[in-house]
């Protein structure tokens, strides 16, 4: 019925109505986002770890703050779960929360951006300090129509007035996005050359980022000769490590070490290093902070470490899915006696939506997976059946691979077959309380799943 009703409303009446809710908000609530320092966060993926790490660094550096992230609604101490399956609240939710974080009196609030958010105007009417960038790729682009246009809604995030820009200068889209206007701008990379190059060119008159590709009358874009000659603060993340016991960096010479497991979390972590920078925080704070860390439910969580090891995580795109399996590479025994397999649980993420991911994620899990179970995520009102088809064109000839549409099931097969060392990575849901089918949705969690089914193994 939704979907029905806006196809046949024409998109500018669509637009009022998103913009309504937040000004409302903002209105009834008496602006709070004022009184708040405020970071967000967008990207296609890290989003939620940023969030989390960034939080708990400016927690462990005295300060009470709130979050929002797809997990979890957190003000000061008081915490609990995201239930909402939208990591950005909609209507006048964010706006509540914000009131109810002043009046706890935070002096942060620290959420997460996302593109869906941003196109019904979820960000509107917020006033925010920072804004950071972890990486682009695509996602939702069945929704917004193109690549481009998806990155020009991310996009809008950085075209509101804010202080500080924090952007990933590794990403290639980075010079879009330092394109926008900040009193401040911080990069972090783990090139050199890279840190060099870019703090030349923002800071060379020469150099004119004007003249970088951008679509005209885009949405809050402003540039100007001041903002086009501003310098760049660059974070760089040097000697970077990744084993089975987390990551490391340095920056500075300072060591940096968290419980996290591969490459793309190195990012996510100089992301909320970056973030502590703009406020002002010392590097030896914000290593302290991230040493403490404890890690994000559901992202690459250990579950079981022996007989064999079973590790859950949120991975629903292509590069993330592929991430993630690189990342437990890490985890297989240094051993030539040893030839643990990996058992792959995959499902493919919103039933109705995105379907052109599908076969690429069958395709990343042919070329990591020595079996594969394809099985339910959130199908919505589509047919389980139909998406596990589609993802099943994108495997390879010859790949090991069953269908289990019933997760529970698909879990307890993946469990059965593991072996002494062998590897199962679950996929797509992490630490998602709730599992949405045509019925409606129901209580989940992919962690407990595979504990339950654990412990009826014999």
């Amino acid at each position: 019925m939704k979907k029905a009703i806006k196809k046949l409303v024409p998109k500018f009446v669509l637009d009022y109505y998103y913009a309504l809710w937040p000004f409302l908000g903002a209105f009834v609530y008496g602006h709070p986002s004022r009184k708040l320092k405020l970071i967000g966060i967008t990207g296609t993926n890290g989003k939620t770890t940023v969030t989390h790490i960034t939080s708990h660094m400016l927690e462990q550096a005295g300060f009470k703050v709130a979050s929002v992230s797809s997990l979890r609604f957190k003000i000061g101490l008081n915490e609990w779960q995201n239930r909402l399956k939208m990591t950005m609240p909609g209507r006048m939710k964010l706006q509540k929360f914000m009131k109810d974080a002043v009046k706890a009196g935070c002096e942060y609030a620290v959420i997460e951006v996302t593109s869906e958010g941003i196109k019904q105007s979820r960000h509107m009417f917020l006033k925010f300090d920072t804004v950071a960038f972890t990486n682009l790729t695509p996602e939702h682009i069945e929704s917004h129509g193109s690549f481009e246009k998806y990155r020009e809604v991310k996009g809008a995030l950085f075209g509101l007035p804010h202080r500080t820009s924090v952007v990933n200068l590794d990403d290639e889209n980075s010079e879009y996005f330092l394109n926008f206007q900040a009193k401040e701008k911080i990069g972090y990379t783990l090139s050199p050359k890279k840190a060099e190059n870019f703090k030349f060119q923002i800071s060379n008159p020469a150099y004119r980022l004007a003249s970088l590709p951008r679509r005209s009358g885009q949405a809050g874009f402003k540039t100007n000769s001041n903002d086009q000659n501003s310098k760049l603060q660059t974070v760089l993340g040097e000697n970077a490590n990744t084993s089975p016991k987390g990551i490391n960096f340095k920056i500075e010479g300072r060591e940096f070490e968290l419980p996290l497991l591969g490459e793309f979390n190195i990012y996510n972590a100089l992301t909320a290093v970056s973030i502590g920078v703009a406020q002002g925080l010392s590097l030896e704070k914000a290593q302290q902070a991230l040493y403490s860390f404890k890690g994000v439910a559901g992202r690459l969580e250990i579950v079981i470490k022996e007989p064999f090891t079973v590790v859950v995580d949120y991975a629903h795109t292509p590069d993330a899915l592929e991430k993630a399996y690189k990342a437990v590479q890490d985890l297989k025994p240094i051993t030539y006696n040893l030839k643990p397999k990996m058992i792959c649980v995959l499902g493919s993420a919103g039933g109705g939506r995105d379907k052109w991911k599908r076969p690429e994620l069958g395709k990343i899990a042919s070329q990591y997976c020595d079996e594969i179970i394809l099985t339910d995520e959130d199908p919505y009102d589509e047919d389980p059946e139909d998406i596990l088809k589609s993802v099943a064109t994108g495997l390879s000839t010859g790949t090991s691979y069953k269908k289990i549409i019933n997760r529970r099931n698909a879990i307890a097969e993946a469990l059965k077959k593991a072996q002494k060392n062998d590897i199962v990575l679950i996929t797509g849901k992490g630490a998602e309380p709730l599992m949405v089918t045509a019925k409606g949705p129901i209580d989940w969690d992919d962690r407990e799943i595979v504990k339950e089914e654990y412990n009826k193994l014999g």
